[in-house]
């Protein structure tokens, strides 16, 4: 799969049986359908905040100039969170591209709203970190 920013191949990264697609590049993040929603109830009983990819409404600000690395065409950006974190959603539902930092922010929001982050929480975030040196 090919990264939607700099069009390189992405890395594929496993963890609890989810797949992570990674540009060492620009260190964005790619979720397939799903995916993202797995990785946060490895962590909470929830996924607050997370769009529901191809079904409910979203809060869209824009069509952006990313296209999906699955299905070519442009994607919506979404604000999630709060404060509001912009990323890009599949229009036809295939994933979620988190720019880098944006995946970890959005933990550390979740993680802030349930008080101390619990043990699945503090791992997940600890993995991204170390993995993918998000945000640095």
């Amino acid at each position: 799969m090919r990264c939607p920013v700099d069009n390189i191949d992405m890395m594929v990264m496993e963890y609890k049986q989810i797949e992570i697609d990674f540009c060492h590049k620009c260190s964005g993040i790619w979720f397939d359908k799903g995916e993202l929603q797995l990785l946060m109830k490895s962590a909470t009983s929830s996924s607050p905040g997370i769009p529901a990819l191809g079904g409910e409404a979203q809060e869209t600000r824009s069509y952006g100039k990313r296209k999906c690395p699955i299905c070519g065409k442009k994607m919506r950006e979404v604000g999630i969170g709060e404060p509001k974190i912009e990323v890009d959603v599949c229009q036809q539902g295939d994933g979620i591209w988190f720019d880098g930092g944006e995946l970890q922010e959005l933990l550390k929001q979740i993680a802030a709203g349930q008080g101390t982050a619990h043990g699945a929480m503090k791992d997940i975030t600890a993995f991204l970190g170390d993995t993918f040196q998000a945000g640095k």
